[in-house]
Order: C-alpha cells, then structure tokens, then sequence
C-alpha cells in the first residue's frame, strides 16, 4: 500500500493500493522533489469519476507504468472535491494548454509547483488521436532531463496568464457605484440577459445547446424571476418547458428519485449516471421556485405540471434522506455512476427483466417508460417518460389516476428489485458547501410544499455543520468531514453557501442567532478573502499557505460562483442588518461584473440574478403580532424572489426591519423599500392586493 492509505477522502483511498507511489498533496511531496529535482506529476479525479476509474484500471494498476512513473516523478493524487483550490489552478492550465478540461487532469509541475504542461484522460496505447499514457509520462521526462530551462519558461508563462486570466471578465465602473446603479441596472439590461439565453433555447427538448447538457438551473430560476418581474411569456415558458423535460428524461431516477449529473444527448434520455448533491440540491430549488410561480399566478391547466414538480421534490428530498444523509444530519457528496466496473449497470433494464417483475402489467409500463427488446442504450433501456400522464392514459383509455397508482406500484415493485443489486458507490465525506446548498434546497422546499419535516432537516443539517464542521477560538469553518474528523480550510463557496443557508433558515424559523452567525462569516470573508484591488474575493483565504496563486472564484458553473454568492449575501444581508455599506459592496461587485454578464449570462446565470435585484429592489416585509411566524410563513409560499422578511410575536428593537412596528393579535404585515413603508395590512389577501396595486415590482427606470 502507498502513504493514501492514511488519508480521508475515499477517492484517495480508492488509489491506496495502486503500485503508484502517491502523496497526498503535502508539503513532504515537494520537498522530496526539489531534494531530488524531480517534476511532480499531479493527477486530480474524484470518487464518482467514471474515466478516473477507466485510467486507474488501465495504467496506474499496470507494474510496468507505475514503476516508471516512480523512478521518474513525485507523484501525487488529489480529490478534486477535497481540494478545490487546487484543482482551479490546474485546470485553467489544462485549458489555456490544449482549449479543454475535464477529469482525471494531469499536470506536470516544477518542484515548485508551477505547471508546465497538463492534459485529461490519456489511453494505455494511442487511439483517439492521443498518445499513450507512458508515451507522455517519457516525453516530458525527457524534456525534464534536456530542456528544463523550456519547462520553466513554460510554467512561468502558465502562472502569469493563469493569475491574469479573470481580469479580462472585471470591467470597473469609472464613476460612484452608488450613483451608477439606478442609471445601469435597468429594465433594458435585463432584456439583453434574456436575448442571450434566448439565441440558446433549446425549444425541442428544453434546456439551453446542445449535448451534452447540464441542468443549468441557475439560469431556469433567472428566467422565473424575470417573468415574474416582466410578465414575459416565453421566458416562463422555456423554464416550465425545460424542467417538466427534465424531469420525464432518464437524466431523473424514474425509480429512485434525485438527478444525474448531465445527459450526455440533446434528448435528457442517457445520463452520465452519476448523482452529485450539489445538482439535488439546485434543482430542488428552482422546482420549488417554479411550484410557487405557478400556485401565486394560478395560470389555467398548469395544475398537473405543479403536480409533477412537487412529486419530484419529494422523491428527490426522499432519495436524498433514505441514501445521502449522514445519521447525525450531515449530507454525503456523491453516488458513483459505475458499479460492478460498469457505467449504469444498476439503473438499466432489459425488457424481459420488467415483464417478467411485473407481469400483465409489463406491457403497459414499458409503453409509459420506453422500454423495447432492443433498448434505447446499450441493448439495455433507461427508463424515461416520453408522455404525459393525461394524454397517455387518454389514449389507452385508463382513468388517470388510476394510471398513476398502477405505475408507482410498478415503479416501487422495480425498486425492490433494483436493491438487490450491486448499488454504485458512495463518497460519503461531507463537504461544507455542497451541505449549504441542500440545506437552502429543504428549506425552499418548505416554503413551497410546506411539509415539516423538510424544515427538521434544514435545521439539523445548519446545527451539524455549525457543531462538527467549525473549529478555534473564532469557530472558522472546515471544507470537509468524515468519520468525526475535519479537514482543509473553508474556501469562498463554503463561506458562500453556509451564509446563504444560514440566511434561508433565519426565514423559517426567525431565531436570531442564525443571522448574527451570518453577519459574522461575511465579516471573515472580508476578513479573509478580499481583493481590494479588483473589490472581489479570492477563491482560498489569506493564510492559505500550500497553493502557488490565489484565483478569483468569478464563473457560475456546475454550482454558483462564490463571488456571485456573496453579492446575493451582501444585498440580503445589507437589508437585514440595515449595513448600507454592503448593499454598496455588492452594487460595486455587479457593475464590475455587468458587460461580462450581458454578453455570456449561461456562464454568470447567478451575476444575472443578482443584477435584477439591483434592477427590481428587495421588498422588506415585516410582520408583528401574536400569529406574526405563521402569517409570514404563508408568505413565503408565494413567489416573491426580491423579498427578504422579518417576523416577531412583539415589537422588537434589535432587527432593523422589525424597529418601530407594532403588533397586535392578528399580526400586522409591513411592506417596505429603501426602510419606506406603506400603511400596514392585516390579512394575506390584503398583503397581495397591496404589491400589486402599489406596483412595488417596478423598475428603477420606469
């Protein structure tokens, strides 16, 4: 066994009997290299990955390969899940080197950790048009031996262009921030968002391109927002249109709940199998979202489509809590998309397995889920629902409901039986962001359907997260747990995600100390990670040691960007606390970010968001009385995206929004912009007669 058999992660854990000599990334690793003035190789994966998996098989367990690689270079393995911020660094290596990325990534560093050339997935013999792994392990050996001085050309060259790359996305404003932003967050430039992810619809199968195709769920809760604001018509039809799809394609578990990662086609029918809570938690929140759009506009015939959203929070919530729940309330990363060495071998199904499981029922199941003799994936077939269950049911003349009991009987009968098999492997460390995430993800939920338990849930995560992941005299966040054991520094997107949460639960459940915990991690991330020059944050903090660079955290990828993160924090935050200064801090943040957004909002869908916040202000909602928790709970499960809210039992002095209002038996309700307030109201229909009639969702410019 090597020395990743003393590690945490259980992707390290997975590389501990390789032949391979691997360091986990410690500074003994670097300093062995520059004793011996070796190149490090740096190979970067995490536990889900199918292809990390593929090139552990076929050359880090070959002796030949490892033996080389031994004699050669320092090598380390790095959970790209563990150490985000080192994975940043060297994947923009791998993009600005060969125009693409992806995992496994390989890099070769300088003892001194500067890179010099990176690539992904390399063969154990050339095909593909790449060159076989050994083949690249004895080029660059090679050039290590003969032309050093090119590789550190080279390196330098990376490392200047990689600490430079994001200034090209920061445009400053050249005048007052809190005087630019009524004349530059206008009606006019929301519009040009939308124009942009408009050229991008995928109007026959939804979503946004071609394949492959992620959830983009950032951009779907964008364009809720903005029709909310606008009254634009395509803008919610396109993010109804792109849910209902996803959630009838095989990149949905028709039978176990959650969502994979991404289809790997334009159709959402074949999945990358593997499930990511980050993905689970998002998409339980714009479904809530959507659920709560379609409840407050009552449009005629969406009840079945906000059926079919809040069934899919349940399975998914359901999924999340029967297989990705630590017992003490944490949340595991991830499900492997292999099992048994094979890629989807525990979701597929021949046809004659389900007819034989369901008997007479066969026939008319696998007409609803798209299952034949040949299959619809490898001779095998993915369920997936290419019809409704009306018109289905209309055309085989079955009463509806009773279609969809016979089908969940059927679906609970294939679960039963997909549980005996080999299930996919679970990555069952706990990391601080993505657990932030799926903690706001329950407490939308909660809002939106209302089910208490999703409110436990919320809160027992936010007070694990507090207890076990929180550590010194200052109570800092860690990135990861595992087995009772913290490890690495919180980076941006923990501190991020954990105020955000922390924030949604002080809105549910209006206990104080969940907004001075808030207040106090946004202090640490000026504290800690704060750019003053460009007025973002670094991706790792200041006494960060171990990484050669800070980057800025800017895109909204597969999970929010931390910088966008904390311009929502800011402009909620600001509100919440009456700090003017970080409404400031944000507006200064958006402006820096503006051209950038309008031109590629599918790569800053978070920015966006914040921006129509600028451009539609937050509403201050206020109420105070002795019902005062239950009046604003019923609140929140209206669609009111610029809202932050404040509820007392009596008159407080401590909350800005609550100082100077009073209450009475049946709470007075307070609606407010800018600290202006109109005239109280006691009843919810009142409460929504008054935004309409007052046109409070109006624009700076109009």
């Amino acid at each position: 066994m090597n020395r990743l058999q003393h590690e945490n992660s259980p992707y390290l854990l997975q590389h501990a009997h390789n032949p391979v000599e691997w360091y986990a990334w410690r500074p003994e690793a670097f300093e062995r290299a520059r004793a011996e003035n070796k190149p490090v190789l740096v190979s970067i994966g995490y536990s889900t990955c199918h292809w990390c998996h593929v090139m552990e098989r076929e050359s880090f367990e070959n002796p030949d390969v490892a033996a080389f690689m031994n004699e050669r270079y320092i090598n380390i393995k790095v959970d790209r899940e563990e150490r985000p911020d080192v994975d940043a660094i060297y994947m923009e290596a791998c993009q600005i080197l060969t125009g693409s990325g992806g995992w496994p990534l390989h890099c070769f560093l300088t003892p001194e950790g500067k890179p010099f050339f990176a690539g992904t997935y390399f063969p154990p013999r050339p095909a593909y048009n790449r060159p076989s792994w050994l083949q690249v392990l004895q080029h660059l050996a090679n050039i290590w031996e003969t032309q050093r001085d090119t590789a550190y050309e080279q390196a330098d060259k990376l490392l200047s262009h990689i600490q430079n790359n994001d200034r090209i996305f920061l445009h400053p404003p050249h005048s007052d921030p809190a005087i630019a932003v009524e004349a530059t967050f206008t009606p006019a430039s929301a519009a040009t968002v939308v124009q942009r992810m408009r050229e991008q619809f995928d109007r026959a199968a939804g979503g946004f391109g071609g394949a492959p195709k992620f959830p983009s769920t950032m951009a779907i809760q964008y364009l809720l927002q903005y029709h909310w604001f606008t009254g634009d018509g395509e803008a919610l039809e396109h993010a109804l249109f792109s849910l209902e799809k996803m959630i009838r394609g095989g990149i949905y578990d028709q039978l176990g709940g959650g969502f994979a990662r991404y289809a790997t086609d334009r159709e959402w029918l074949v999945p990358h199998f593997e499930k990511m809570l980050y993905d689970n938690a998002l998409l339980v929140t714009v479904l809530a979202d959507a659920c709560k759009l379609l409840d407050s506009l009552q449009l005629p015939g969406s009840g079945s489509q906000a059926r079919l959203f809040r069934e899919t929070i349940e399975e998914t919530l359901e999924y999340i809590g029967r297989e990705m729940t630590h017992p003490e309330g944490g949340f595991y990363s991830a499900q492997d998309a292999d099992s048994e060495g094979e890629e989807g071998k525990y979701y597929v199904w021949t046809q004659a397995e389900v007819l034989d499981l369901l008997g007479e029922d066969g026939a008319l199941f696998c007409a609803f889920y798209g299952v034949t003799e040949a299959g619809n994936w490898e001779h095998r077939n993915i369920l997936w629902r290419q019809h409704r269950f009306e018109a289905f049911a209309a055309d085989h003349q079955i009463p509806v409901q009773e279609l969809q009991q016979q089908m969940a009987a059927n679906r609970e009968t294939l679960l039963r039986e997909r549980r005996k098999r080999i299930a996919p492997s679970l990555d069952d460390k706990v990391i601080l962001g993505w657990n932030a995430l799926m903690c706001s993800a329950y407490a939308q939920a909660f809002t939106a359907l209302g089910h208490e338990p999703y409110r436990e849930a919320a809160v027992r995560n936010i007070e694990f997260v507090l207890g076990q992941m929180t550590a010194g005299a200052q109570q800092r966040p860690a990135h990861t747990w595992k087995g009772g054991r913290m490890q690495h520094a919180a980076v941006l997107e923990d501190y991020a995600f954990l105020i955000a949460a922390l924030l949604d639960i002080w809105q549910i459940t209006f206990n104080s100390r969940y907004l001075t915990l808030a207040e106090k991690y946004s202090e640490q991330v000026l504290s800690y990670f704060h750019d003053t020059e460009s007025a973002m944050f670094y991706f790792s903090a200041s006494d960060q040691t171990d990484i050669i660079l800070r980057k800025r955290d800017l895109y909204d990828n597969a999970t929010p960007s931390g910088n966008s993160t904390m311009a929502h924090n800011f402009q909620r935050l600001g509100l919440l606390l009456d700090r003017p200064e970080w409404r400031e801090r944000a507006a200064r943040m958006l402006l820096n970010m503006k051209n950038t957004v309008e031109r590629y909002p599918l790569s800053f869908e978070r920015w966006a968001g914040a921006m129509l916040f600028e451009t539609y202000p937050y509403l201050e909602i206020a109420v105070v009385g002795e019902n005062a928790f239950e009046k604003a709970l019923a609140i929140q499960r209206r669609f009111l995206p610029n809202m932050v809210l404040a509820a007392s039992r009596e008159p407080q002095s401590g909350n800005p929004l609550l100082t100077g209002k009073t209450g009475q038996t049946d709470a007075l309700i307070y609606i407010c912009q800018n600290y202006a307030c109109q005239k109280p109201v006691q009843t919810l229909e009142a409460f929504e007669q008054s935004i309409r009639t007052h046109s409070i969702r109006s624009a700076h410019s109009i």
